[in-house]
């Protein structure tokens, strides 16, 4: 089976660290992890399957100075790539409680990015289960990948991976 590339930003913090759980639930062997802050199209050329993990708020918003961070500069790289051989999913981090009306947005604003480039995302989660006010990561009633808040709803996370594993290793076909 070929390896899933697994390409996650920032190193470090939530997305880094529910990428490494998704690795060891799917098992490692079958993921090759990719740093979007060093990752372009020859990175994404190299896989069939690719798994992305992007947050939603992080360290600049917080200091109200927007700098580029890592999605900022690698996002750009995506219109660049033909998605429509690929099966692609999608996890996002995101705060339910403080953002609510903001869940998850940037893993709607990614999916639209690679909707837009012919990408067959797989993956897709129900909204049941979670509190939120509004989100950009909904599509046809679902989220367009799993969502994940470590920040209030961390004691779920592990739940939340594997029943997303079990599905998307069906969808990727393992």
């Amino acid at each position: 089976m070929d390896k899933i590339g697994l390409f996650f930003g920032p190193i470090g913090g939530s997305t880094d660290k529910v990428g490494k759980k998704i690795a060891k639930a799917f098992g490692e062997d079958h993921i090759e992890f990719v740093p979007v802050k060093a990752a372009g199209t020859a990175e994404l050329d190299k896989y069939d399957k690719i798994i992305f993990g992007i947050s939603t708020l992080g360290r600049e918003t917080w200091d109200g100075v927007h700098t580029k961070n890592d999605w900022d500069v690698f996002m750009p790289t995506l219109s660049e790539v033909d998605f429509s051989s690929k099966k692609v999913a999608l996890y996002g981090l995101g705060d339910s409680v403080t953002y609510a009306q903001y869940f998850v947005d940037h893993m709607g604003v990614l999916a639209e990015i690679l909707l837009a480039q012919n990408a067959n995302i797989i993956g897709r989660c129900s909204t049941e289960g979670y509190t939120f006010e509004d989100s950009q990561a909904i599509y046809n009633d679902e989220f367009i990948g799993l969502p994940v808040d470590e920040d209030f709803e961390d004691y779920l996370t592990d739940e939340r991976i594997e029943a997303w594993i079990e599905n998307i290793k069906l969808e990727f076909g393992f």
